[in-house]
């Protein structure tokens, strides 16, 4: 229905501001993206959980220059949406100062909050072999 086009719209915007605030060090701006408990799953790269928006702002500052140049979050494709709880997943292509390129699945959680639709889990899966899944 007219709601659930106006979800996927508001999933696909908020999915797509994550590579805008972090190219642009917006840290302040996380809790636009993610709800306060959120859990962002990097032990597919050895950096574990990190829990609420202000964990993931500090392992981004605490990267640096280490950060990818930018963040292209592309291929969003709405899994399920069942009421106040949706599940996503998107590709992201990290491109390095060094022009050396990876690309990663975010497989997402959403929760519908009163400040509208945020991440409430994220695990991030790396993409290191073809025709084979994520992770």
């Amino acid at each position: 229905g007219v709601s659930d086009g106006r979800d996927r719209l508001d999933i696909h915007e908020l999915i797509n501001l994550h590579g805008h605030l972090m190219d642009e060090g917006e840290f302040g701006r996380l809790g636009e993206l993610f709800t306060e408990d959120v859990v962002y799953d990097l032990s597919a790269f050895g950096g574990g959980l990190l829990r609420g928006p202000a964990a993931v702002a500090e392992a981004g500052r605490a990267l640096g220059d280490g950060n990818p140049l930018a963040h292209h979050v592309t291929t969003v494709v709405v899994v399920e949406i069942a009421g106040d709880r949706a599940r996503a997943r998107s590709k992201g292509l990290a491109v390095m100062s060094s022009g050396a390129a990876g690309s990663v699945v975010y497989d997402d959680e959403l929760r519908r909050t009163g400040r509208g639709w945020r991440i409430a889990a994220r695990r991030v899966l790396p993409r290191t072999a073809p025709l084979r899944p994520s992770g």
